[in-house]
């Protein structure tokens, strides 16, 4: 993913909401939504380049997603594994809290920079590997957003993005009023444009919400609701070169109800 909003709310009945665009070559190989062929209680899109994900639930109640950090004077090493791998890793790992603690401890230096949101539900946590630091902390409830810097920096896309989700829930017309903003292709004014070191032609190309090209744009805007009673929608819009829509699908889970907050 390359942008996330999300709405965390571990005490009420819907205890997450979220929105994200995946931004990628259209020439990389994906699947869309779907149970995974090799690990059918992973359900989300899938990067058949390297064999991970970019956002994925487990049904047994877990959730999962990845954007990247771009910095490019973050030291990355030689043929670092696929940022993807971290999402099925969060899925299926046995003790998420330690395995995180490992990654904090210096185990994320051996990929290149990212962002990474898990959880299961009541409990979300948001990993930061950047150039400067490895951060690892529990996210309060509130409504939040990620990109391609920490947590909630305030770049012109994420601000849309965190807008448009509250605006969707507190007018009731969730998640469509959402997805609109995601997909709102207007680049921010120069002025507002980040310096991430990659020039301001590209910053601004890539300071859309939805990005639109024919070699590389937003692939896929997904959305997803967790309720405290298990239920867990989960749904994708997929684009292919221009933003030409290919096809949307959804799905509902039976996840087992969420543990108490603790």
């Amino acid at each position: 993913m390359c942008l996330i909003a999300l709405a965390h709310h571990p005490d009420s009945p819907v205890v997450l909401r979220l929105v994200a665009n995946r931004d990628e070559s259209h020439a990389r190989p994906t699947a869309a939504l779907d149970a995974w062929e090799d690990a059918p209680d992973i359900i989300g899109g899938r990067d058949l380049q390297a064999g991970g994900g970019w956002l994925a639930v487990h049904r047994d109640g877990r959730f999962a997603a990845v954007t990247n950090v771009r910095d490019p004077g973050l030291p990355t090493p030689a043929r670092p594994p696929s940022r993807g791998d971290l999402v099925r890793a969060a899925l299926e790992c046995d003790d998420p809290a330690a395995w995180l603690g490992e990654l904090a401890d210096g185990g994320a230096r051996r990929y290149a920079g990212f962002n990474l949101l898990t959880g299961d539900g009541r409990r979300l946590w948001c990993l930061h590997r950047g150039r400067e630091r490895i951060t690892l902390e529990r996210l309060p409830a509130g409504l939040h957003g990620l990109s391609n810097a920490e947590r909630n920096t305030p770049w012109p896309k994420l601000i849309a993005a965190r807008h448009g989700l509250a605006d969707s829930l507190r007018e009731g017309r969730w998640p469509d009023d959402a997805l609109a903003v995601m997909s709102d292709s207007r680049e921010a004014e120069d002025a507002r444009l980040p310096d991430t070191g990659i020039g301001r032609t590209l910053e601004r190309r890539l300071s859309a919400a939805f990005i639109v090209g024919q070699e590389y744009g937003t692939r896929a805007t997904s959305w997803l609701e967790w309720r405290a009673d298990g239920r867990l929608s989960i749904g994708e819009r997929r684009f292919g070169p221009n933003g030409i829509m290919l096809g949307e699908h959804q799905l509902t889970l039976a996840t087992p109800s969420l543990p108490s907050v603790s």
